[in-house]
Order: structure tokens, then C-alpha cells, then sequence
């Protein structure tokens, strides 16, 4: 028999059995038995991408069914929202459209997959404004039906999950969109489980050395911990039994990105982190009434065997988080002097915080009114459309101002009548003005909190009690965007000023128009492009607003420019200016052929003529870098892990390139390290000794900081790459006295 027979056969059987998976997890859930409509799905999609394949060579429906199967058993959907899976790329890849899935499986069917059509390709294009329409689209939809994100989600789960077979610079673009949109989208819907495995997906094709690291130390602390974990847990065993609840006790291990988010962040080593090791009691309450009740009879029986920390004790069991989340949080100090989290959690509480929102239809009984989490989820779509309904110029503005309400943690805040408001932690008193409404906010003058006088800017705590104090006659100011953290107080801000900035320029360009109409001069594009350059404007708008607040009053000098008395000066002025900028920027352009599949070389020669490294990180060889095609097309070198690099990644994806070094020990980078210690006689001389002596090199700048017997020190110095840098922090962290050491 031929081959080729075979392998289609092989892959028949297959992508059969696959799907056999989802329909017997399918009816394994609670869901109402739909087989007929899935497997009608399933042989549609199979059809529509018959001989299409992936890059990594499989056949293409393998894909539909892998993300079926996620929407499926990872996030609990039910027949809708699996057929819309299947369904997902069938639009955007075939030649069938939204109304042929319309008529064939409804309109439900049709308009999920007409969402996930619309923001398809990933959230951002080629051009920022497409990148902020596609994130609009994203949202809007998710706003209409949620299952669109959810699926979506789950779609980019599965591409990270094989993203090993696309080419380097596009692992780096979508790892850095994964982290910079949907973990922290996966987050806020409460898909805890899901946003862990995007975070260490991500971290694993953008920082593989580091995260083998990781899982290698791990691996070998394994056994430590399982004992740690064993004689902390013994105890607590004995007093549960007491209370006569069904229970298990699970330790629960920090994953390798938040491990190394620590470690970069805090600027410590793996055995410096004592948190990697938390314990989870779940249990089953006798009935839903007593649930709130049992989780803290279980924090009473704890607190009798060990001492718990007074300022880490959180109640998201009376106080749900806005996606859902719900457990009782608390600190105890083991046998061993180690202060252990255990979170206490019902089976419902644990199932709502692995798969978030889609778990609680699984709890609603009949039409019972919504839950507290859900009306904050309601909340937070609500939040959502009013930031759309207010239209944004920036891109980037609109996607910072989005992230704010992905990433906030919260906090618990009352109004004077007592009631409770959730916030973002971080959240400053006029956040609170704006959250109440756009009124009150953009006339705030401070507020009294907990019956104190408190400005504009101060950040409440949770449990804080806030009256907002308003004046007519206060209005906002650009200084505000300095204040505001959430992204409802942040973009309504902008869209006053930017109301008032409107005014301006008409009223400037007015007065412009009167003061061209008396000196007889028609108004012209040439003339008023001539008054914005001369005033030192780049755009007729600045112009204009300056011109109605008085800042700038045209006059004889204008006149005299524009009638050309000044105009050889002012030409001369100009293309010197021009030479400027073209000297500012020596490095070679990208040409249009320029290959942007292969990595970049980092040697001698190119980052002194072609390639720029950037400031804002100073990678140095052996870092883990990137290339980026910057406007100008020239080429930036930037650090994986530097915060502009990661919105690089995120927004602009299709500019970035991957990166090597191929450097000898030739030219010489500056690089910073911090060191802090107690303060010792001849402990500065052994430093600079190790430094310049033990590995010779160079120190450029020291600075050193005493004060009540510990010392903080500054040491600027030329290495050669990153191996030089590890030699030396590792020899001065052996220097008695010295307790920390880390590269800035």
C-alpha cells in the first residue's frame, strides 16, 4: 500500500480520536447533551480546511478541535461555545461566510465566530491605528458576549502551546502580545489556571535558559519541600477532622514567571524567594449557607496551631474580587520559622478560580439573582464601554489606559452611607470622584477620608471611608493624568481636556484669521506651516491653542517673516536644522528587501554603524536581546525583559527582529551594580579590589551611601559582556559584610 494512503489514514484515525476526547469530556460535564450539532460542527470544519496544514506540519483541524478541547475542559463551556471553536477559523480562512454558519447552526453560532473573526491575526496589526480598532473590536464583542474573549483565549493558548514551530522574531512578537494583553485579560476573567500557563509559555520561548533554570531548581528542591510541606500539614490534618468537613490539602508551587518576575523585579536569587511553597485547603460544606461560615471555622482551628501574621490576612470570602475570585487568605509562621500562605477555599470557590467566570453557571440554581461576582464582572464591562464610547487619537494612550483596569489588583473602599466600592489598588481619592461620576470627579477638590482632610492625590487604603469634596469653580488640569491611575478617572480626564483644547483652537485659529485678514495676507497652508515652524511648533494646532491662551502674540516679526524680510535667516535656520536631525541619526536604514525572518548579528562592527543599543536598558553581550525597526528605519537593540521592549513586542510585532551576539572580548559597555551591607572599616577597599584586581576591570564612577551602620553603594564599570558582570557580582556576594549585590 502506498505510503502517502497510510499517513492520511494515520492522520484520519487521529483527528477522529481527538475529537472522540471532546465529545467524551463533553458529556462527562453538566452540560445539555448537543452531540448531534458538535460532531455537524466538527464535519463542516473538517471539510472547509480539508489539505490546509500548520507550520508544524499537522493537518489544520487539529487546531479547532485542540481549542474546542480547551473551551471544553479547561474553561467548562458548553455546545455553543465548542462549535463556535470548531468553527473559529472557518470565515477568515475559506471561502464560507457568517450567514452560511448562520443558516447552518444559528445566530448564536454565527455571531461568536463573526467576533473571533473581526479580531483575528492577533489583537494588533501593522499600523497603530488598526492595532487600537482590532483591540475596540476585541472588547466591544466581549462586551456583547463574553464567550468570544473566552474562545479567543483559549485559541491563543493552543498557538502558544506550538509556538516552537514559528520563526524566532514571531515567537518574541506573540510571547510579547500573550503577556501584555491576554494573561492579564485570562486574569481579570478569573482563568487563573490559564493565565499561569500564558505567563510561563511566554517566559519559556523568550528566556528558555532562564526558565530550564528554574524548572531545574525547582525539580531538585522538590523533596525539601514535600517535607516542609508534610510537617506543616499534619497538624491541620487533626483539627479539620475535628470540624467533620470532607477536605484535601494541596500545596501549591509559584510557577517559573512569577519566580523569575521576582527575581528581576526584587532583585534577588531563586533561594532568596520564601514564598514558592503555599498550602491550599479545599473543602465540602455541608450546605451553601454555611460556606462563608466553615472557611473561618477552618481560620480559627489554624490560628490554634500556629501564630498568624497580622498584616496578611485577606477576605475574599466576604468580599469577592471583580472576576470572581473568592478565598480566605492567611499567613502562619511553621515549626521551621517560615511564613507559609494558606488560602481556605470551598470546592465551588476553587472551580470559580481555575475557570473563572464560565464556572459559575454550574452554581446558579433556576433564576436566582446574579452573584456578587458577577454584578462586578457586569461592572467592569460597563467600565469597558464607557471607555470606548470616548474616542481615543493615541493608539498606544488607549491601550495603556485599557491595561490599567487588566492589571489592578483591588482594594475595599465606603462610601459616607457605608456601602462598599471596589477599586484598583493604587487607587487615589480622585479616582474614587470619577468613579462615582464624571460630575463629581472633574470638581474635586480632596476628600475626607475616615473623617480626615486628605488632598486630590491621596492613595486610599482598603477600608478607608471617603466624602469627595467638590468646587464649581476647580476643573481638570493636565497635572490630573499625574494623579489618576484607573483608566475610567484617566480617560475622562483626557476627553475633557481634550473638549477644552478644541475650544482653544478654534478660538486661537480666529484669532489668527483677524490678525491675517488686517494685514491683508490670505490664509494659506504655506503661511500658517510658516508660523507654526517660527513659533517652534510641529503642528498648526499647538499654534493655535497658544495663540488663545497668550502665549504667543503674533506681531511685527511674524509680518516681517511672512513678507520676506526674515526669509533668508529663517532658511538658513531651517536646513541647519534639517543637517541636525540627519546627524542625530547615523546608523543605516532598513532597506525594502531587508529580511526580517533572519537574526540580526551583534558585532563590532554593526552596532558601531548599522545597529543602535538603547538607553533606556544598555544590553550589553550576552544579554538576551532584540531588534526593532524603529520609524526612522533604523534598527534599536533592546533587552528581552526591558519594559519598552515589551510593549515593542506587544504593539508593534511585525518590526521586531531576532537578535544575536557575535562579540569577542573587544569593545567594552558600561553597565551599574548595586551592592548594600553593613558598614565596615576597609570593606570599600576590598570591593574595589575584587572589582579591579580579582577580574580587571575598570571602574568609571563609585558611590557610596552610609547611614545608621548600613551601607548602599553605586559602582559604574566597563565589562566586556554579561559573563564579566556574573563573575564579579558572584565574588563581591562572597566579601563578609556584603548582603546584596544585583546589576542595575
Amino acid at each position: 500500500m502506498d505510503a502517502t494512503i497510510i499517513n492520511t489514514e494515520l492522520e484520519e484515525q487521529i483527528v477522529n480520536e481527538e475529537f472522540q476526547k471532546l465529545i467524551d469530556a463533553y458529556l462527562a460535564s453538566k452540560h445539555r447533551k448537543k452531540v448531534e450539532i458538535i460532531t455537524k460542527a466538527f464535519n463542516f470544519a473538517k471539510h472547509a480546511h480539508k489539505g490546509v496544514r500548520r507550520l508544524s506540519g499537522e493537518p489544520y483541524i487539529m487546531h479547532p478541535i485542540s481549542v474546542a478541547q480547551i473551551v471544553c475542559m479547561e474553561i467548562g463551556l458548553g455546545s455553543t461555545s465548542i462549535c463556535a471553536a470548531l468553527l473559529h477559523d472557518v470565515v477568515e480562512d475559506t471561502e464560507y461566510t457568517v450567514e452560511d454558519i448562520s443558516n447552518m447552526f444559528g445566530p448564536k453560532i454565527a455571531q461568536i465566530v463573526d467576533g473571533l473573526t473581526k479580531i483575528s491575526g492577533g489583537i494588533f496589526g501593522d499600523h497603530a491605528s488598526a492595532q487600537a480598532e482590532n483591540f475596540k473590536k476585541l472588547l466591544l464583542t466581549m462586551s456583547e458576549d463574553i464567550r468570544v474573549i473566552l474562545i479567543k483565549i483559549a485559541d491563543r493558548l493552543h498557538n502558544m502551546r506550538t509556538l516552537g514551530s514559528q520563526a524566532v522574531n514571531k515567537q518574541y512578537k506573540i510571547a510579547g502580545e500573550t503577556l501584555y494583553i491576554y494573561a492579564p485579560l485570562a486574569n481579570r476573567l478569573g482563568l487563573n489556571s490559564i493565565k499561569t500557563e500564558l505567563e510561563d509559555l511566554s517566559f519559556k520561548f523568550e528566556h528558555p535558559e532562564e526558565y530550564e533554570e528554574i524548572e531545574r531548581k525547582l525539580a531538585a528542591t522538590k523533596l525539601e519541600r514535600d517535607t516542609v510541606f508534610d510537617e506543616f500539614a499534619a497538624p491541620i490534618r487533626a483539627q479539620l477532622d475535628e470540624l467533620g468537613l470532607r477536605y484535601e490539602i494541596k500545596q501549591r508551587v509559584k510557577s517559573p514567571y512569577s519566580i523569575w518576575h521576582k527575581m528581576q523585579t526584587k532583585h534577588v536569587t531563586f533561594e532568596e524567594i520564601y514564598d514558592i511553597l503555599a498550602v491550599r485547603i479545599i473543602f465540602e460544606p455541608e450546605d451553601v449557607d454555611t460556606e462563608l461560615n466553615d472557611c473561618f471555622d477552618i481560620y480559627v482551628k489554624l490560628c490554634k496551631i500556629y501564630t498568624s501574621h497580622p498584616d496578611r490576612t485577606r477576605d475574599w470570602v466576604s468580599h469577592p474580587k471583580a472576576n470572581g475570585y473568592q478565598a480566605l487568605h492567611v499567613t502562619l509562621m511553621s515549626q521551621k520559622g517560615e511564613w507559609i500562605e494558606v488560602q481556605i477555599r470551598s470546592r465551588r470557590m476553587d472551580d470559580i478560580a481555575e475557570k473563572g467566570f464560565a464556572a459559575h453557571w454550574k452554581y446558579k440554581d433556576g433564576d436566582k439573582t446574579e452573584t456578587a461576582s458577577e454584578q462586578e464582572l457586569d461592572k467592569w464591562l460597563a467600565t469597558i464601554k464607557e471607555i470606548l464610547d470616548d474616542p481615543q487619537p493615541d493608539a498606544m494612550d488607549f491601550l495603556d489606559t485599557i491595561k490599567l483596569n487588566l492589571f489592578a489588583s483591588e482594594i475595599f473602599v465606603f462610601t459616607p452611607k457605608g456601602e462598599i466600592r471596589t477599586m484598583p489598588a493604587g487607587s487615589t481619592t480622585l479616582d474614587f470622584a470619577f468613579s462615582i461620576h464624571t460630575f463629581v470627579g472633574s470638581h474635586c477638590i480632596g476628600a475626607k477620608v475616615n473623617h480626615k482632610l486628605e488632598p486630590i492625590n491621596y492613595v486610599l487604603q482598603s477600608g478607608d471611608q471617603v466624602e469627595i469634596l467638590t468646587s464649581k469653580s476647580v476643573h481638570p488640569t493636565r497635572e490630573w493624568l499625574n494623579i489618576a491611575t484607573t483608566a475610567k478617572a484617566t480617560t475622562k480626564i483626557l476627553s475633557i481636556l481634550r473638549k477644552e483644547e478644541r475650544e482653544l483652537r478654534k478660538r486661537g485659529e480666529l484669532m489668527m484669521d483677524e490678525f491675517l485678514a488686517s494685514n491683508d495676507l490670505l490664509k494659506e497652508t504655506s503661511i500658517i506651516d510658516k508660523l507654526t515652524h517660527l513659533h517652534g511648533f510641529t503642528k498648526s494646532d499647538g499654534l493655535f491653542v497658544a495663540i488663545a491662551e497668550g502665549k504667543v502674540q503674533l506681531g511685527r516679526t511674524d509680518l516681517d517673516a511672512l513678507k520676506g524680510k526674515e526669509e533668508t535667516r529663517w532658511k538658513k535656520l531651517f536646513s541647519f536644522g534639517k543637517k541636525n536631525v540627519k546627524q542625530a541619526s547615523p546608523k543605516e536604514t532598513v532597506g525594502s528587501n531587508f529580511d526580517k525572518k533572519k537574526a540580526i548579528l551583534l558585532n563590532e562592527e554593526t552596532i558601531q554603524s548599522k545597529y543602535t543599543l538603547c538607553e533606556c536598558c544598555k544590553p550589553i553581550p550576552g544579554d538576551k536581546v532584540m531588534g526593532y525597526i524603529d520609524d526612522d528605519k533604523h534598527i534599536q537593540v533592546h533587552k528581552l525583559q526591558c519594559s519598552t521592549a515589551e510593549r515593542l513586542k506587544a504593539n508593534h510585532g511585525n518590526r521586531v527582529l531576532a537578535a544575536k551576539w557575535e562579540m569577542g572580548k573587544v569593545l567594552l559597555f558600561p553597565v551599574s551594580i548595586y551592592v548594600k551591607g553593613f558598614d565596615k572599616l576597609g570593606l570599600l577597599h576590598k570591593m574595589t579590589q575584587v572589582i579591579s584586581q580579582l577580574h580587571g576591570i575598570n571602574i568609571r564612577k563609585l558611590e557610596v551611601e552610609c547611614e545608621n551602620g548600613i551601607f548602599e553603594c553605586n559602582i559604574q564599570m566597563f565589562v566586556h559582556d554579561t559573563k564579566e558582570v556574573d563573575e564579579t557580582v558572584s565574588s563581591l556576594k562572597e566579601i563578609q559584610d556584603v548582603k546584596e549585590v544585583s546589576r542595575v
